[in-house]
């Protein structure tokens, strides 16, 4: 059994995809930007420093690119927030995990202040021994900066830890850790891109890991 599962956030454990497309669509387009939101939807679970850059030159990045940031970070904070559910079973499955041995963290691509009211919002707070953000790391995922922050908390190796996650950014960061990924569909990605990018299971939600626990990845030893 690993020793440790390290859960990515949005669109993993609380339903903030699309939530976060449109706050970047509609910073795109405020900054002059042809950015439609299946575009921007198509990048989000990467970091600001790794998105930005896909879409803007870097002429328009020291032009604009910090206040761009900033105008979507407003405006998602006070328009998108407070939309954010969590998805079910989510405690359950932190619960299982925990009562299993298993030890729980976080690592995330979001700003530090985001996650910790996403955690709050999952209720969960109280269940994450370990946590990490894009401000604890260099570079987001897909660099695996975070997964590594995160395993350095936690005083592990990547081959003792799974990561859960529901985007192909999750699996590139983690795999480049030589962590194993579970792969999760709420998120919006395909069953085919998740395993493309390195997911070894994939389950449809968090409940539906929760309902297949003991055959999941959470209970299968690498070695």
């Amino acid at each position: 059994m690993p020793e440790a599962a390290i859960f990515d956030v949005d669109g993993t454990l609380v339903d903030s995809v699309d939530l976060h497309a449109l706050a970047w669509h509609e910073a795109m387009v405020k900054f002059g930007h042809d950015v439609s939101f299946e575009q921007a939807r198509g990048q989000i679970g990467k970091g600001g420093d790794k998105l930005i850059p896909h879409f803007l030159s870097e002429d328009a990045q020291r032009e604009h690119g910090k206040e761009l940031e900033d105008w979507r970070s407003r405006r998602f904070r006070s328009v998108y927030l407070p939309l954010v559910r969590p998805f079910s079973a989510v405690p359950d499955l932190l619960k299982r995990a925990r009562d299993a041995g298993v030890r729980t963290a976080v690592g995330s691509s979001a700003k530090k202040d985001e996650l910790t009211e996403y955690l709050e919002i999952a209720r969960v707070a109280d269940l994450i021994e370990v946590t990490a953000s894009s401000e604890d790391a260099e570079e987001s995922k897909p660099a695996p900066d975070i997964f590594e922050v995160v395993l350095r908390k936690l005083k592990l190796a990547g081959s003792d830890a799974v990561a859960v996650g529901d985007t192909p950014y999750d699996a590139q960061a983690a795999g480049r850790a030589g962590i194993r990924t579970l792969g999760v569909l709420c998120g919006g990605y395909t069953e085919q891109a998740l395993r493309r990018a390195g997911c070894v299971e994939v389950y449809p939600s968090p409940a539906s890991i929760f309902a297949l626990f003991e055959q999941s990845l959470l209970t299968k030893s690498q070695r």
